[in-house]
């Protein structure tokens, strides 16, 4: 698997969601957004696929993981501290 934390910059992650899978699971990088591809098995309703993607890169990162930006689009910006 993947390690996100060697595409943490500056503090901050740049991730695209796939909500709705089987497993939580970092699938790979996306060189031409720049972003992480991350599945989740929530779904992408009521901010549960949000609070999946905080919960699992949080416990990933070991680090406290927040959402900059992205809160209702698949493409996020996260604040890693």
């Amino acid at each position: 698997m993947i390690n996100p934390s060697d595409y943490v910059i500056n503090n901050s992650l740049r991730i695209i969601v796939k909500p709705g899978k089987k497993k939580n699971y970092v699938l790979g990088y996306d060189y031409e957004k720049k972003a992480l591809i991350v599945e989740i098995k929530a779904p992408a309703e009521q901010n549960k696929a949000n609070k999946e993607v905080i919960k699992f890169l949080s416990k990933e990162l070991k680090k406290r993981v927040k959402i900059k930006s992205g809160h209702t689009s698949k493409v996020k910006v996260l604040v890693i501290s």
